[in-house]
């Protein structure tokens, strides 16, 4: 498999195993991470008070220089929508039909760069309601592949999640 570019979408009050699980994943098969968030340089804490420092703010990025995005759950993706340079840069991610990984309540970056308008797919069940109102079929599964858009429920959930997306991105 060639080596892919992706970005992990980082803020504060992030889910640590839904960051953390994914990045070392994704660079043990060889690809390139990086963790992106509003500023440069920031280290975000977790809901358990671990750090992660963004390489990028999202102002300096382009879609067209990544081959997917990771978005990790917790309570971070509710203030990642309300950056709309990032919720534009997943919208463009996905419109380019490159990886779009969301687990947890991620689903709310989906629902705000509105990519789930006739889409199957999964997230923590506390979110459900909104991913329907979004227009996607709502399933409860550990994974769903949808197209480019791959979906998960739970830290629990995990091994599925991250064996979906390296299969995904086999196939780029």
């Amino acid at each position: 498999m060639a080596a892919k570019r992706i970005a992990i979408l980082v803020d504060d009050l992030y889910e640590d195993l839904e960051l953390w699980y994914p990045y070392y994943r994704l660079r043990e098969a060889g690809h390139q991470v990086e963790l992106i968030g509003s500023e440069r340089e920031r280290a975000y804490t977790s809901k358990h008070h671990y750090p992660a420092k963004a390489v990028k703010s999202i102002a300096e990025v382009r879609s067209e220089d990544y081959d997917g995005v990771v978005i990790p759950g917790g309570y971070a993706p509710d203030k990642m929508r309300r950056d709309e340079r990032m919720v534009r840069f997943v919208r463009e991610i996905h419109d380019q039909g490159k990886l779009v990984a969301a687990i947890c309540h991620a689903g709310w970056m989906l629902v705000s760069a509105d990519i789930l308008r006739g889409r199957k797919a999964t997230s923590v069940r506390a979110i459900r309601d909104d991913m329907r109102n979004a227009g996607c079929q709502w399933v409860d599964e550990p994974v769903v592949v949808d197209g480019n858009l791959v979906t998960s429920r739970t830290p629990d959930d995990l091994p599925a999640y991250m064996k979906a997306i390296l299969a995904k991105l086999g196939e780029a």
